[in-house]
């Protein structure tokens, strides 16, 4: 297991590393201990190794997606410390969430005398990068993208460790021929598309509409889409308020859509639960075009679907590509760079495009 021990600090994966698991990295600086997320598996409810944890001063949540927040509920395992998170973050989640304590969107705080510093990540709505101690401590970068068009990127900051999101390993392809394919599609009848709200969906949505096609929406995603245009914060890209409010208004009932053509965006992103569960079976029998975006699992029925040829898969990016793994590590000039949410086998094979990746841990 990779990790780090010098003089003031110490970086240790209690889940995230070597295998495609739940968030949750231990980092000691100068005698303060705080944990970056506390996820679990959303298909098994695994935790991360809490009994390695010992005395934890903070919490420090990057953003509201279960495999970075799940485990919240196991937090009396180790001594219920306060939680951080950003006010979207909050707004968004559970009773759990709701109660933390306030994470800047893009700032700073200190907490136990430590300096920790934030930016918008682009990945979900009130998502960030986190760094603990200045350019001597470490920068989680949680889960980020550069190539979002809706939710906003800051740079992150120079640091000694680095911490990031290899979850696409060495994929390199860009988003823009996702889109053209499901605007290709969307044109020629309907298109159910299974897809997570507090996720990459409004802005899915916000490109389809730009496409002049057609879009439903599930409650989900306007009730989303609602909190975030109202909320005041700058979560949003510049110009992205008013793409995000033509999209919601030109929305339409997805019975149209059904009977004619264009997309239909509705949760959840596996089509395990929601209008999209309710949506698949009636696609799927009439010979519709069904489009998933994130990898589903295996043996669910929407892994079973396009193992079958009947669903399609296309990947949407949520996660960085090489290229921008590359363009991090150049900008945070890291001594160690620690890949995480990414199996042994294409740590392997990352290796072999960034050389800066330590070996033989």
């Amino acid at each position: 297991m990779l990790g780090l021990l010098i003089p003031s600090l110490s970086v240790r994966p209690l889940a995230g590393y070597g295998e495609k698991s739940p968030a949750c990295f231990l980092v000691e600086f100068e005698g303060r201990r705080f944990l970056l997320d506390l996820g679990e598996e959303p298909a098994t409810g695994r935790l991360p190794e809490l009994s390695e944890a010992g005395h934890i001063d903070a919490v420090l949540i990057s953003h509201g997606h279960a495999d970075h927040v799940g485990g919240l509920r196991a937090l009396d395992r180790i001594g219920n410390p306060p939680v951080y998170a950003s006010a979207m973050v909050r707004a968004l989640g559970d009773a759990l969430l709701r109660s933390t304590q306030d994470l800047p969107l893009r700032g700073r705080i200190t907490i136990g005398g430590v300096e920790i510093e934030t930016g918008r990540s682009g990945h979900a709505p009130g998502a960030v990068w986190i760094r603990v101690g200045g350019p001597a401590g470490v920068l989680y970068s949680g889960d980020f993208s550069r190539e979002g068009t809706l939710y906003a990127f800051d740079a992150p900051l120079p640091a000694r460790y680095l911490i990031v999101d290899a979850s696409y390993g060495t994929y390199d392809e860009p988003l823009e021929p996702t889109v053209d394919i499901l605007a290709r599609m969307a044109k020629g009848g309907p298109l159910l598309l299974p897809t997570q709200p507090n996720g990459r969906g409004l802005e899915m949505a916000v490109h389809l509409h730009e496409c002049d096609i057609p879009i439903a929406l599930c409650d989900n995603h306007i009730a989303l889409a609602r909190c975030v245009l109202e909320s005041g914060q700058s979560v949003l890209n510049d110009n992205a308020a008013d793409r995000l409010s033509a999209a919601v208004a030109a929305a339409v009932d997805h019975t149209r859509i059904e009977s004619g053509y264009g997309a239909i965006l509705a949760a959840d992103g596996s089509a395990a639960s929601g209008l999209s569960e309710t949506l698949l079976a009636t696609f799927l029998e009439r010979g519709l075009s069904v489009m998933f975006t994130s990898s589903p699992a295996e043996k669910s029925a929407a892994g079973l679907a396009i193992a079958s040829g009947h669903a399609q898969f296309y990947r949407w990016n949520v996660h960085p590509r090489l290229r921008d793994l590359r363009w991090l590590i150049e900008r945070v000039q890291p001594e160690t760079t620690m890949p995480a949410f990414l199996a042994e086998s294409g740590i392997e094979k990352l290796r072999d495009n960034l050389p800066i990746l330590p070996r033989g841990t």
